[in-house]
């Protein structure tokens, strides 16, 4: 039986993924044309960092409510 080979240490794997970023980072030049329309799959997105996750936690918007305060008192 043979062993599988691990993705990281494939040389024709390297290379596959080397291709992928080099096409995303194509399309993304080409989006910047003005009228161009660039489609990029979910994973070219994600590489891209359009998935980047900047939102509040709920702790800290919580803390951010001002009206918290005045809720619990009666609204005085």
């Amino acid at each position: 039986m043979k062993n599988p080979v691990n993705d990281e240490t494939d040389p024709d794997r390297l290379d596959e993924s080397a291709t992928q970023d080099q096409l995303a980072f194509e399309k993304l030049l080409d989006a910047q044309t003005p009228g161009f329309q660039a489609e990029f799959d979910p994973d070219e997105a994600q590489l891209l960092g359009a998935f980047f996750e900047d939102a509040l936690s709920e702790a800290d918007a919580l803390e951010s409510c001002i009206d918290q305060a005045q809720s619990t008192d009666g609204g005085q």
